[in-house]
C-alpha cells in the first residue's frame, strides 16, 4: 500500500485519484507520518432497490377508501 503526505496529495490529487482508479491500489494519506485518510478504488455495492420492497405496501388511490363524507368532516 502506498503512502503519501497530505501536502503532496493536495498538489497532485487528480493524478493520485487517477492512479488509484487505474491500478486499484489504495493510497494512505498521512499528516506528520500519521495515517489520516485512505483513497480506495470505487467498488459498486449491492443495489439498494428492493431491500425494503417486501416491507412496504403501496396503495394506488389513498383518497377514495375514506369516501367524500369523511373528507368533508375533516375540514
Amino acid at each position: 500500500m502506498k503512502t503519501l503526505a497530505i501536502s503532496d496529495f493536495k498538489a497532485h490529487a487528480l493524478r493520485v485519484i487517477g492512479e488509484v482508479a487505474e491500478t486499484r491500489v489504495p493510497v494512505v494519506i498521512t499528516r506528520r507520518g500519521q495515517p489520516l485518510a485512505e483513497v480506495v478504488p470505487y467498488t459498486p455495492g449491492p443495489a439498494v432497490e428492493g431491500k425494503l420492497s417486501e416491507t412496504l405496501v403501496f396503495e394506488k388511490d389513498i383518497v377514495s377508501p375514506l369516501g367524500e363524507e369523511i373528507w368533508d368532516a375533516c375540514r
